[in-house]
């Protein structure tokens, strides 16, 4: 598979991707220091800069992949979520998947984005890309399951041009789990809002990052809901109702 990187940094999507045979199509990173360094480890990889500059050029990729900025929706501080500049970014990024048209999308953000303006913020984004045609799914994972030594939860959004059963395929995998790895810290319940289902279709998130699942309609939540496997917890978002 081929991809384009949205917000590049150093290139850790590319290191992570690099075993698994995707290849990438180019980067989109703004920052002096992560433009040299990617230049420097990837001289044969373009780099676009400013991904909101991005047109159709007639290559095509396969997935399309980035973690816009995250102070917008971060607890630690007011939140301007999609009103902010940086937030907004989120957006542009939905609005670049529908200029190039990839079969996947990738986003991934601070866990707070589910909250945002009481989940508006994030029902936004979905419904940008379920107006596109993409079903959605997405999931809170901590990084100290995954072989990193450290606390860092993060949401992942993974869609695909029309069938959410794709997109949920991939973050039920359970093969990446590191299910006997002891917690770094105690194990306790949080919250994080949910579109779909209002205060009913909230999910927990324990050391073993079980929660429930369900299938849901994002703005109007009347879709319905139901268990999806018994150990993982995805959200998924079906479709969209206004």
């Amino acid at each position: 598979m081929t991809y384009g990187s949205v917000c590049s940094g150093i290139g850790a999507v590319t290191v992570a991707w690099k075993p698994l045979g995707f290849r990438p199509a180019w980067f989109a990173e703004i920052d002096p220091f992560c433009s040299a360094l990617l230049a420097h480890h990837f001289p044969h990889v373009s780099n676009h800069g400013d991904f909101t500059r991005i047109e159709p050029d007639g290559t095509a990729i396969d997935v399309l992949a980035g973690g816009t900025p995250c102070p917008a929706y971060s607890i630690a501080r007011r939140r301007g979520g999609v009103h902010d500049d940086r937030g907004n970014l989120a957006l542009e990024f939905c609005r670049l998947a529908g200029r190039l048209r990839p079969r996947w999308i990738v986003w991934e953000n601070l866990p707070g984005v589910l909250s945002s303006n009481r989940g508006r913020d994030f029902g936004a984004i979905l419904a940008v890309l379920a107006d596109l045609g993409y079903g959605c799914a997405w999931r809170v994972l901590d990084a100290q399951f995954f072989g990193v030594p450290q606390r860092r939860r993060r949401v992942f959004v993974v869609g695909h041009l029309g069938d959410w059963r794709r997109a949920a395929a991939v973050l039920l995998e359970r093969e990446g789990l590191c299910r006997d790895t002891p917690a770094r810290r105690k194990a306790k319940e949080t919250v994080a809002g949910c579109l779909g289902g209002g205060a009913g279709g909230r999910g927990w998130c324990n050391a073993l990052d079980r929660s429930r699942a369900f299938v849901s309609h994002p703005l109007n939540g009347k879709g319905g809901s139901g268990r999806m496997d018994g150990a993982s917890e995805t959200f998924v978002a079906s479709g969209c109702g206004y």
